[in-house]
């Protein structure tokens, strides 16, 4: 169906002011801007600052989010950039302005003095009386030219940025333990200054000097007293309120998240899986000047098929499209408890099944003549207390999904190439003997594959595969015995 959905997609380049928030399913805009990505470096601490993984921590956790939230937002419309994810942790922002192709050296320079602004108000919004430290940043940024695309289902549309900038700012701020604002080589050479000697990932934040210099050059016009004056008027005038939880009552898929909000926050034990297309990034770069409809095809298939599994097959809950990856939760249970064991179980067999779908997208996409070069799935899941809200001020909520199995389940991911599948150490523990003995003590398994992980799972007597296998029979039974009443045929006579 999907396939049928973007048969015929259009790819046009983005003109000044064209509105994003309702991009068709089947239209792209190719776009040349600077891409700005935050990430809070201690937010592991919030989570971990008790010994125990109860209410706590997850309340003084969404606290801090909300409160730095507020004040980036802020930051963003004031500036004129265009936000485009507030993730956990990180943030994702876009600056298009001024459009003009010479103008990159002066959207980098906004970048920066953005950047700047977003770090020295955040060292001034903690809480004191909560608890809640000042959020130590690290800040990535590039330059060049995505795709931007629909993201999202039904009201929880916002557009989509596919291409090296995005990808490199983001793997700039997230694969690093230092503060500072650091710059890829193209975003570097657009305002002047020396390149580095990497590959990858910079190593060297720039210097006050070289901030000051980007600062003077931008002539934001905006100050940090002021920004975080309104920022405390915001959070008297429109207090964020106590966080209040309950449980979800099963299955996952039925949570209505728009009606979230921190006194109606949802908390108890999942599993939280991530899955992300591996080799994205490059496929988009081949692909975005001679055939970039091929790119929208792919992505909307892949993930389509993804969201279905989780959702429709798993009854679990995706909580939202992070570019070229799915972030969701599932589990088996009662309003009143999780039930460890099956949830884990539940866990493995959804990430065969998200591989095989994934297999199967690959095999239709290909059928109908879409390249699909060498891209794989690297799944990872955890098991854990999950906290599910939505966070910021009335009108503009976002959704939140955090606790420490969301990290793990991230940190998972990201240890695993196109084809292999990790689970993290909290659900190798909880789960049952056969889920250990599927992954192995390295937690880390390829080619596992819905059929390879349920017939592994069933022949060592786990429950809740061997009820499927039950369940499956039940249905094929009455043909099977409706075919032995019938009399023999030869294949000749039947033909």
């Amino acid at each position: 169906a999907r396939i049928k959905d973007v048969e015929t997609v259009t790819v046009v380049d983005y003109s000044r002011d064209t509105s994003l928030t309702s991009i068709p399913t089947n239209k792209a805009y190719r776009m040349d801007a600077v891409h700005l990505y935050v990430d809070i470096l201690n937010l592991r601490d919030m989570l971990e600052s008790t010994d125990t993984e109860g209410e706590t921590c997850h309340k003084r956790t969404l606290r801090f989010l909300n409160l730095h939230y507020r004040a980036v937002h802020r930051i963003l419309t004031a500036s004129d950039a265009l936000r485009v994810d507030f993730h956990n942790q990180r943030l994702h922002a876009v600056l298009a302005k001024p459009y003009s192709e010479d103008s990159e050296g002066d959207r980098v320079n906004r970048a920066v003095a953005i950047a700047r602004l977003i770090s020295d108000v955040l060292q001034e919004t903690g809480d004191d009386d909560e608890n809640i430290p000042a959020a130590q940043v690290r800040i990535g940024i590039d330059s060049g030219r995505a795709l931007v695309v629909n993201n999202g289902r039904g009201g929880n549309r916002e557009p989509l940025f596919l291409g090296r900038p995005a990808n490199m700012a983001a793997k700039i701020a997230s694969n690093g333990t230092d503060v500072g604002i650091y710059l890829s080589n193209e975003a570097r050479s657009a305002i002047g200054l020396e390149e580095l000697d990497t590959k990858d990932i910079p190593l060297t934040p720039l210097t006050d000097e070289e901030i000051v210099e980007c600062q003077d050059a931008a002539e934001l016009g905006l100050s940090k007293d002021t920004m975080v004056s309104e920022w405390r008027a915001d959070n008297k005038n429109k207090p964020i309120g106590s966080f209040v939880f309950t449980r979800v009552t099963p299955p996952l898929r039925d949570l209505d998240i728009s009606l979230l909000t921190p006194g109606n926050s949802r908390r108890m034990e999942t599993i939280s899986v991530y899955a992300d297309v591996d080799n994205f990034t490059a496929y988009v770069d081949a692909h975005i000047d001679d055939d970039p409809e091929d790119v929208v095809r792919c992505l909307h298939v892949i993930r389509s098929e993804l969201d279905r599994v989780l959702s429709s097959d798993f009854s679990g809950r995706r909580i939202r499209f992070i570019g070229d990856c799915i972030h969701g939760h599932l589990m088996e249970g009662t309003a009143f408890q999780t039930y460890a064991e099956d949830t884990v179980s539940t866990g493995a067999l959804c990430a065969g099944a998200l591989r095989s779908s994934f297999d199967l997208a690959l095999e239709r996409l290909q059928a109908n003549d879409v390249d699909t070069d060498d891209l794989g799935l690297a799944i990872g899941f955890e098991y854990g207390p999950t906290a599910i809200t939505r966070l910021g001020m009335q009108g503009d909520r976002v959704r939140c999904s955090t606790g420490r199995a969301v990290l793990g389940s991230e940190d998972e991911q990201k240890r695993c190439t196109g084809e292999q599948t990790a689970i993290g150490q909290t659900a190798y523990d909880a789960g049952p003997a056969s889920v250990r003995t599927l992954f192995g003590t390295s937690r880390l398994k390829s080619g596992l594959t819905y059929d390879v992980v349920l017939e592994a799972l069933a022949a060592d007597e786990n429950k809740v595969a061997k009820a499927i296998h039950a369940a499956a029979y039940a249905v094929v039974s009455p043909a099977i015995a409706k075919a032995a009443e019938a009399p023999f045929r030869p294949y000749s006579e039947k033909c």
